[in-house]
């Protein structure tokens, strides 16, 4: 049996620090901040050309692999295999006979209405048929209409010119049945997502931008991750600077079910009082999230990603001329649109959802989470 050696050695201790919660703490794609075993340091782990290259002693004297490298390795490996294995949200199929619950079924044909076709099932066994329609009973419009409104409206039209669209297609409904249709499914939806864990990664950003309610400046706080481009929470609030943005963090530790890393904001005060009361801790082993404060459009630690999802929320306020309330469905609705539906060109055409280990299967990915929402009610 073969004697362990000391590269043997420093990959075991590899795995002690990658399994200490907090110790391997992610910087960029490139660079990462390690703690040291026996110090109150950090070591900064940064990939070259030619691998790996740790700040430590072993690395910089000895030219040897070091335990800190192992650490990042085994870190990046259990990340690749969490990305493997996403949660998939899959189209709802018809399991069985709604009358003696068996599951040999056929397709028969198409239930017309007058605002489109349901699908028609025979069962082999009973000889009796049936439509169901999951998510969009008693809805007079079809499901397709209703996904296409939303589609249309969450990508920047109104009320008035979605209706102008579904009155093309031979769908005759008024822009209030619109409003109602976004509100109710909105809803419906948010509750089921909200039960879902995103992968996250260990930097957030949090920012805010301003818009009218009833007429009247308010600001929309909002938490996004870093590394997936998520927007984890959001909150409507009077002031800039001085409203307590706690409900936030609250929300997106428990969306999460973790503290991230660092965070990165502007100098305000009310984040940096919610980082200390929500995310940073004096006691215990865990390490308490990094506050970045100082930030600059054309320095190294800049919020251009937090910024630019402001602007798609400041493109479609454009549309919808300010909100009624404080607690629209609005907001809520672009925020699942943002996560869930949206390609990103910085992501590669993914959603952020697919960057954070949710994936939503099908053609029409609206229809997808409402029927799984209306499912799982």
């Amino acid at each position: 049996m073969r004697e362990p050696s000391l590269h043997d050695f420093r990959e075991l201790k590899g795995g002690e620090i990658a399994n200490r919660l907090g110790w391997v703490r992610r910087v960029s794609d490139t660079q990462y901040a390690v703690h040291s075993q026996t110090l109150d340091k950090e070591y900064e782990v940064v990939s070259t050309e030619l691998g790996w290259y740790c700040s430590c002693p072993d690395s910089v004297y000895r030219r040897m692999k070091c335990k800190h490298v192992y650490a990042v390795e085994l870190s990046l490996t259990l990340r690749e295999v969490v990305a493997r294995e996403p949660i998939r949200i899959l189209p709802v199929n018809v399991q069985g006979c709604i009358f003696c619950r068996s599951e040999n079924l056929r397709k028969f044909g198409v239930r017309k209405t007058k605002a489109g076709g349901i699908q028609r099932f025979q069962c082999a066994d009973c000889r009796r048929t049936f439509s169901v329609n999951i998510g969009f009973e008693r809805m007079r419009a079809s499901p397709q209409a209703i996904t296409s409104a939303m589609q249309l409206y969450f990508t920047g039209e109104s009320f008035r010119n979605v209706q102008k669209f579904l009155r093309l297609q031979g769908v005759n409904v008024s822009h209030v049945s619109v409003m109602n249709w976004i509100r109710k499914y909105v809803g419906l939806m948010q509750g089921y997502l909200d039960k879902l864990t995103p992968q996250l990664g260990d930097a957030w950003r949090t920012d805010e931008l301003y818009l009218k309610v009833k007429g009247n400046m308010k600001y929309l706080f909002a938490m996004m991750d870093d590394e997936t481009r998520f927007w984890i929470s959001q909150q409507v609030a009077d002031n800039k600077g001085t409203s307590d943005v706690r409900p936030m963090f609250r929300e997106a530790i428990e969306r999460a079910g973790k503290k991230p890393k660092a965070l990165i904001s502007d100098g305000a005060n009310n984040f940096h009082e919610a980082w200390r009361k929500e995310m940073w801790s004096q006691f215990g082993e865990v390490r308490s999230p990094d506050h970045i404060r100082d930030i600059r459009i054309d320095g190294t630690v800049h919020n251009n990603k937090m910024e630019r999802m402001n602007g798609e929320v400041r493109d479609r306020e454009k549309v919808f001329r300010g909100l009624k309330k404080e607690d629209s469905p609005i907001l809520k609705g672009y925020q699942i649109y943002h996560n869930y539906l949206r390609p990103h060109e910085g992501l590669k055409g993914e959603t952020p959802a697919e960057r954070a280990g949710i994936k939503v299967e099908g053609k029409d990915k609206w229809m997808t989470i409402i029927q799984n929402a209306a499912k799982h009610q």
